[in-house]
């Protein structure tokens, strides 16, 4: 990069100095020492590859968020999430005016609306991502999403609701015939609530007791049916209990399939149901069981527990679950799998069981410490 600096007429310095692009660029400064700095740090940025075009940063974050989103591949649920990225506070300055305390004022906001930590972090990244996005294209030298710290979620252990045994019997018993099979897939097979809506009947095979998750069921906007491949690692292979390969063959056997596609499951105009249809099932189901609280997604957890309590290590889980990491299985179900203290005991009892033939009473002379 070539630099200079040169005294005016009117007693004003100008700096210039000529881009990568070879378009030039100057200030005025009062005295030749600012104007140095100012040079120095235009050659910094360029040296450390942080330079942008001053001229490119005057886009405001909105226009570069619609340039930026109309070269992205994306699925239209994550066309609808990276959205709400261009209605922030900021969406009207120019990109390069946006400061730290701007995203901190908005994470406030957000908070202070009452949305919760996970929908704030979502919408977080989402923003982020656009900012990074103008970083590499050097149209600002820094991202001022960098280090702002996000309300804190609730531990995994406490936030997270697993129905009992009971509960989802119960469930199961109060629901409608065609929607038990339903609730079954995500009890006892892991399926998100799309994942269940868009089973064919092609998808099980009888003989082998599976089922291939290959697609999902979404809702647009305008109520418009979307069906498309499961989320990102999300296809895979589920193997299914006696019992729940019976219950589906007799929900085919009584009711049929709907359509050309043989979906498992009725929404309208021989379609597969969407997230409001389901709802309103499980809303129902609900309320004939007696119950309350309880999410459809939490049967999903319900199942992973059983996974879990049933010894099934970590890939297995994942798989079963269809994350695309194993660090995602862990950090959403680690407290549920058997601590080193739990494992040791269980050792212990298997020693005194083999050695005594059956497990030996505490002496009522030793105290027993039921501390950890």
């Amino acid at each position: 990069m070539a630099g200079s600096i040169a005294k005016r007429a009117n007693g004003k310095w100008r700096a210039r100095y000529r881009d990568e692009a070879g378009k030039e660029h100057s200030r005025h400064f009062d005295r030749k020492i600012d104007a140095q700095q100012w040079l120095d740090q235009v050659t910094s940025a360029v040296v450390t590859g942080t330079y942008a075009d001053p001229q490119a940063g005057r886009i405001t974050f909105a226009a570069f968020f619609g340039e930026w989103s109309a070269r992205q591949v994306w699925a239209p649920g994550t066309v609808l999430a990276m959205s709400l990225a261009a209605r922030t506070p900021f969406a009207g300055k120019p990109i390069k005016e946006v400061r730290r305390s701007d995203v901190e004022a908005w994470i406030k906001q957000m908070n202070a609306a009452g949305l919760a930590p996970g929908t704030i972090k979502t919408r977080y990244v989402n923003v982020r991502s656009v900012f990074r996005a103008a970083v590499k294209d050097r149209v600002i030298g820094s991202d001022p999403t960098d280090g702002v710290r996000l309300p804190r979620r609730r531990r995994a252990d406490v936030a997270m609701s697993i129905p009992t045994p009971e509960e989802v019997g119960q469930l199961i018993a109060a629901a409608d015939e065609q929607f038990q099979p339903f609730i079954a897939l995500c009890a006892f097979a892991g399926l998100r609530l799309g994942e269940a809506a868009g089973v064919q009947l092609g998808d099980v095979d009888f003989l082998r007791k599976t089922l291939k998750v290959s697609r999902q069921v979404q809702r647009l906007n305008g109520g418009e049916i979307d069906v498309r491949a499961p989320k990102y690692g999300s296809e895979r292979v589920v193997y299914l209990a006696d019992g729940l390969i019976d219950m589906l063959a007799m929900h085919v056997a009584n009711n049929g399939t709907i359509g050309k596609s043989r979906w498992l499951f009725a929404g309208e105009e021989n379609g597969p149901p969407h997230q409001n249809t389901v709802g309103y099932w499980w809303r129902k189901t609900l309320r004939d069981s007696g119950l309350s609280g309880i999410k459809l997604h939490d049967l999903r957890h319900f199942y992973a527990s059983g996974l879990i309590a049933a010894g099934c290590d970590v890939v297995t889980v994942q798989r079963s679950l269809g994350h695309s990491k194993a660090t995602t299985t862990l950090n959403t179900y680690a407290h549920l799998w058997p601590t080193a203290a739990d494992r040791t005991r269980k050792a212990a009892e298997s020693i005194m069981s083999a050695s005594l033939g059956e497990p030996a009473a505490p002496r009522a002379d030793v105290e027993v410490n039921t501390g950890e």
